[in-house]
Formats: structure tokens, sequence, C-alpha cells
């Protein structure tokens, strides 16, 4: 069921039928059923439409209030086992692909969206140092796959903020380093991505040392995921939401203009080759 996206989306398409099906049987609405799981209405009817993805504890309290013995916990654990991603990503995976924009804030290393292969894989090594290739060919690829978002004709707004330190971290030597900054580079001039970069002269500056991704939506609310060593956490309650919004605004006024960070990009770009040359 998880091994093609295909598949993959006719289990949610499943798994949503099968809510309906048990809702109605027990005679609730939509907006019912939502208060007793502490969603939204509305969320409800985007799980039984597969629009959304629930997450395991919604999963797990609709369980508990339709009284279905497990079945839409095991479900959900079933399809968010997605081995291309790491369980705790996987949510945010999925909504990645309907998102209408997208803001990232990486402080250590490049975004995944803007990572190229040779990158992403050093990455990876870094991470999985005793995984087989097999398996780190298969995590740069599902990355690689993600990364389409930004090449296609209805690409999203993407806004990536990055901190100096990302650009001075020899990740993969200093040719991977200078091909994966023209990448950057190229994909700004070509409009796909507004990167902005904090220098290090801004000196303290907001969520040190916390990634930080927003995500807006057609038809559903905005959502801020965070991730810390092996964990992540996606968050949809508007509170929350509204104040890692409002982080984000105050990384982007301590930031280089996009005009300034382009050239401070294909500066360090050219640093990595003029080495890469001499080595």
């Amino acid at each position: 069921m998880a091994n093609t996206s295909g598949s993959r989306q006719a289990a949610w398409e499943f798994f949503g039928a099968e809510l309906k099906r048990h809702r109605e049987a027990a005679g609730f609405t939509q907006a019912e059923l939502g208060m007793r799981v502490f969603v939204s209405g509305a969320y409800i009817g985007q799980f039984e439409l597969a629009v959304r993805k629930p997450q395991l504890d919604a999963a797990e309290r609709i369980d508990e209030v339709l009284q279905t013995a497990g079945f839409f916990e095991r479900m959900c654990r079933k399809l968010i086992n997605n081995k291309r991603f790491a369980e705790y990503f996987a949510p945010t995976a999925e909504l990645e692909a309907l998102a209408t924009q997208i803001c990232d804030f990486e402080h250590a290393v490049v975004q995944g969206l803007l990572q190229t292969p040779a990158y992403a894989r050093a990455v990876m090594l870094s991470a999985n140092p005793i995984e087989s290739d097999e398996y780190i060919d298969e995590k740069v690829a599902a990355r690689m796959d993600r990364a389409h978002i930004l090449h296609g004709s209805t690409t999203p707004p993407y806004w990536a903020i990055l901190h100096e330190t990302v650009l001075r971290i020899p990740v993969g030597g200093p040719t991977t380093m200078a091909e994966q900054l023209d990448h950057i580079a190229a994909l700004t001039r070509r409009r796909r991505a507004t990167v902005q970069v904090i220098p290090f002269s801004a000196g303290v500056y907001p969520a040190m040392g916390k990634p930080l991704r927003l995500m807006e939506f057609d038809d559903a609310p905005p959502t801020a995921y965070t991730e810390g060593l092996y964990t992540g956490n996606l968050l949809d309650y508007p509170a929350m939401v509204k104040r890692a919004q409002r982080t984000y605004d105050r990384l982007r006024a301590v930031a280089l203009s996009p005009e300034a960070s382009l050239a401070l990009i294909e500066s360090a770009a050219e640093d990595y080759r003029r080495c890469a040359s001499t080595t």
C-alpha cells in the first residue's frame, strides 16, 4: 500500500470512505465527531475526502469515539510508516505536495527542497554512516522527488531563509558545496525560490538552532512544523501557528535582502570552486 504515491492516495481515500461510513453509522455529523476528537468538523470532512491526512493521535481518538477497535489507528500507522521518510516527517511530506505556499528556515543545513543529489547524499551518509548504499539511494531519491514541486508549472511560492553557517559548513567537500550553492542561486534567478541569508553579523536571532517550516493551503488551515533530534512536531493549532508565523517574520527582518543574499551565496560558491581547484 505504501510502495507508490498512487496506491498510497487510494489507501487514504479508503481510509476516508471508511471514516464516513462509520461516522454516519454512529449518527454523528462531521462537526459532532470533530468536537469529540478535538479537531474541526472541516478537518473531518477533509479526512473523509483524503485531502488532509490525520495524525496518529487523531486516528486513535476516532477509534475511541466510533468504537472501531483500533482500525483507524492501525491503518494510519501503516500509511504513515513510509520508509522513504522518517515517521515523524511523513505527514509533513504528504502536506507539502498540497501547499499553496511554503516558508522554510534552516540553521545548519540546506533545506531539503533546495538540496542537490550530491549534497543530500553527504547529509544522509553523515546521519546514517552504517546503512547500505541501497538505503542511502532510496532516501536521496525521496528527497529529490520532493523537490519536484519547485520545478512544475504550478510551483507554490517558496521562501527559504538560512543562516550563513549553512554556507560555511563544507558538506560533501568544496565541489559538492559549489554545486549546491550554484543550484540555490539558479533557483533564485529563475524565481523558483526566494532565498535570504541571516549573516553572522546579525548576532543572536529568532529561533536559534530550531528549524521551522510554515505551509498554507487553499482549503485547510495553515500549519507549522518544527524538528529536533529524531523528532518532529506538526502544529495546526491557530494560536501556535500564528506565533510561528511571527517568528518567521522576525527572521525575515534580520536577514539580508534577497539581492544581497544572492550575492553572498554566489561569492561563497566561488570560494569553494577556488578551494576545489587547489586540492
